[in-house]
């Protein structure tokens, strides 16, 4: 199995704070993780759940 591919949110690429959330898609799930972070501490949702999370967030962001 390859290691997943972490990117970064787009969101977080703005600004100078360095706080940045990457994602990637792993076996059975989503994973989200803070780029401070490396290694193999994430959190993991299902597509379901990680779809609702981002409809709150840009719900929240309105």
């Amino acid at each position: 199995m390859n290691p997943p591919t972490w990117r970064k949110s787009s969101r977080s690429t703005q600004g100078t704070s360095g706080e940045c959330v990457e994602v990637a898609r792993l076996t059975r799930s989503i994973g989200i993780r803070d780029s401070k972070q490396l290694g193999d501490v994430h959190l993991s949702l299902t597509a379901e759940q990680f779809a609702a999370l981002v409809q709150r967030i840009k719900t929240t962001m309105r």
